[in-house]
């Protein structure tokens, strides 16, 4: 029987610690310049109605890599754009692939796609969250300062974002401390942070929030599709940018995030994007060994 990926909900704590295990492996084997075929003769279909740079080179690098091959397909370039339902989009693509990723606008059309497909989807990013990311950031974690669990992780700005839901439902499978820090109207709902429970703190205060993290992660404040938005967005979360004088609250070695592409100026400084404290740089490289992991598990089983 298939299994998605379309949230952090469709795996277990002990699947993410051998997903975790064999992303390290495979990273090593990477750096050796050793070959992996472990996905030869297999085929992946990218779908894209939103546009990417790190999504689309991540998955092509990670399935070539691999042994496997690659087809990529944007909604502009489709019978999509013509009417096609996503339903017998989903059908047809699954009838030449193993697996397939979907990167979309709403969860309403990611789950029909998946439901419809005979094999995996990967939920490339959607307007309810962004998993694949969510993985590499925590890898990303583990990486530089050991396991994540018992870490404190603050996020500043737009934390109702599909990032900053990623990262309340991710605290109940890695057991890490989140600190939110963002103004009224840009929080997650009430029933996702009753779900996650204690681990979570909403604070309307960045300092609060950034006092004594482990790691300290920030997003766009303007989304794609949020562009009529972004004079009142600007406005709203001025107070949050990332800049070197918050991050000095932060635990002294504390690591800064950041899922590109990057705005310079607005919810982060320069200073601090490109200082020694940040990890943008390898966390944006882990995406393409964590997915390496994860086609892995769902084509192989």
């Amino acid at each position: 029987m298939k299994r998605d990926f379309l949230t952090l909900a469709d795996r277990t704590e002990a699947e993410y610690r051998a997903l975790f295990k064999r992303t390290h492996a495979l990273k090593a084997s990477r750096k050796r310049k050793e070959v992996v075929t472990t996905l030869a003769g297999r085929h992946l279909v990218l779908v894209f109605e939103k546009s990417s740079t790190r999504t689309h080179l991540s998955f092509e690098a990670a399935m070539y890599q691999l042994g496997g091959t690659v087809s990529t397909i944007t909604a502009g370039s489709s019978q999509i754009a013509r009417g096609e339902t996503i339903e017998d989009t989903a059908r047809v693509i699954s009838g030449y692939a193993d697996c397939i990723m979907f990167r979309t606008f709403g969860d309403d059309r990611l789950t029909a796609f998946a439901k419809a497909s005979q094999v995996p989807v990967i939920n490339g990013l959607s307007e309810g969250g962004h998993p694949v990311q969510i993985l590499a950031d925590l890898f990303t974690v583990e990486e530089r300062l050991g396991t994540v669990k018992g870490k404190t992780i603050a996020f500043l700005g737009d934390c109702a974002s599909n990032m900053g839901r990623s990262f309340v439902e991710a605290t109940r499978f890695f057991g890490f401390n989140l600190r939110l820090g963002c103004p009224e109207g840009y929080r997650p709902s009430a029933e996702l942070l009753a779900q996650a429970g204690a681990r979570v703190h909403v604070t309307a205060d960045a300092a609060e929030a950034v006092k004594g993290a482990d790691v300290v992660v920030t997003d766009v404040w303007t989304s794609m599709g949020q562009e009529a938005e972004s004079a009142k967005r600007m406005k709203d979360l001025h107070d949050y940018q990332l800049d070197e004088a918050l991050l000095a609250k932060a635990n002294p070695g504390a690591i800064v995030l950041h899922c590109l592409p990057a705005h310079r100026g607005e919810e982060i400084t320069g200073g601090v994007i490109d200082g020694p404290q940040s990890a943008v740089w390898d966390e944006a490289e882990n995406r393409m060994h964590v997915q390496k992991a994860l086609l892995e598990q769902l084509i192989l089983g």
